[in-house]
């Protein structure tokens, strides 16, 4: 087979077996994300071999978690967003100082290390892990559901755009502790000009688009134009500013919420996401992990306590600040347990760990166990948790 008629061969099967596994766990009322992760796991190296990680399902996973994000962002109500603003802030700031005394304190108590020791950084490496929060899961249970954009859903999906950021500059501050080449000034200052050219930038394109819609409503060159600025914010975040893709991406989706054709763009967005990058974003989790008993034993006790901390901790940490923050007891729960996925970022975290000698190989098993973990665990709460509580949509509002 020629490397074109493989691509289109592996394509079929994460699209055939995601969708199908979709429909066969939403029939046990489980979110279809779901089947897609376990879809991804099967066909993968860790069981049927089918379809291996690669560079080209990588970018097309990327993709889809960008246009997911730009999707959640236009259908964000931007006045909700403001109001949650500060409670945001302080969710997420808890979000990332919880987990990471978390597995600070269980990588000394589990290898017995004290403060002044050497493999403190690691410690320290291994609690900034825990502080990534992956939106993207969370975001399509709560659309599948209706409760994207009421007052849990904007909460989360706020207070994890911003987790993103803290955990970026958290990160950036432990390794200059190891490498003095990087500078946490430098990315203070970065992660500022990034916010001020979002509003800068995000202005001139919301008055043009505002005025090109009042001309041509309607017209398929608005969703166009809107993936345009969507696929340029993210990476103008990444390469010039080292935010996030999907932060640029979410940003850019605020920027249009309240252009008249936001919905319009948000549907030609879904069309794609739906049918093509949305089920291999989350099949690639499945298809990433590479489980082996070879891997596993040596690190499993760890590896279980890890898993086992970063949940809870996320859980904790949001959940009780939103109880202080005059949220119900359910509401607190559905946050803490929204705000526990994670994803690209944690790997992100642990490759840059690897490169400066802050964490070894063997410890990217626990990362994709916690990753795997967390991506099917998470729908599956929220979805008993809106049963148990239900929320008022905004329809029903």
């Amino acid at each position: 087979m020629e490397n074109g008629n493989v691509v289109f061969f592996e394509l079929a099967i994460i699209i055939a077996s995601a969708k199908l596994f979709g429909m066969l766990v939403r029939r046990i009322r489980i979110p279809q994300v779901v089947g897609e992760i376990l879809a991804g796991l099967l066909i993968g190296p860790s069981v049927l071999k089918i379809v291996n990680a690669s560079d080209f399902l990588a970018t097309m996973a990327e993709i889809g978690v960008i246009l997911l994000m730009f999707s959640a962002g236009l259908e964000t109500n931007l006045h909700d967003l403001t109001k949650s603003g500060l409670k945001a802030t302080l969710i997420a700031c808890f979000g990332v100082a919880v987990p990471m005394a978390g597995g600070t304190f269980l990588y000394m108590i589990y290898y017995g290390i004290s403060f002044s020791d050497p493999q403190f950084l690691n410690a320290i490496l291994i609690g900034c892990i825990m502080t990534a929060t992956s939106v993207g899961i969370t975001v399509e249970s709560l659309r599948e559901m209706g409760y994207l954009q009421g007052k849990v859903g904007t909460t989360i999906l706020s207070a994890a755009i911003i987790d993103d950021v803290i955990g970026i500059v958290v990160l950036t501050f432990v390794l200059g502790l190891k490498d003095k080449s990087i500078s946490p000034i430098t990315t203070v200052r970065n992660t500022v000009l990034f916010f001020v050219w979002v509003f800068l930038f995000g202005y001139i394109v919301y008055r043009g688009f505002k005025w090109y819609d009042s001309k041509h409503p309607h017209t398929r060159r608005i969703p166009i134009a809107g993936l345009a600025i969507c696929l340029f914010m993210a990476y103008c975040a990444e390469e010039f500013f080292g935010i996030a893709d999907i932060t640029g991406a979410f940003a850019a989706g605020i920027i249009l919420c309240n252009v008249r054709d936001s919905k319009y763009i948000a549907e030609k967005m879904d069309i794609n996401s739906y049918m093509l990058f949305g089920p291999v974003f989350f099949a690639s989790i499945g298809i990433k992990t590479s489980i082996s008993v070879e891997e596993i034993l040596p690190l499993f006790g760890f590896a279980i306590c890890f898993v086992i901390v970063a949940l809870l901790t996320k859980i904790i940490g949001c959940g009780l600040i939103s109880k202080c923050l005059h949220f119900t007891w359910s509401e607190s729960l559905k946050i803490g347990v929204g705000m526990m996925t994670r994803g690209e970022v944690a790997l992100i975290i642990s490759q840059k760990g690897l490169a400066v000698g802050l964490i070894e190989p063997k410890y990217f098993t626990a990362v994709i166990m916690l990753i795997l973990c967390s991506s099917i665990i998470t729908p599956i709460l929220l979805k008993f948790l809106y049963t148990k509580y239900p929320e008022k949509t905004p329809a029903q509002a």
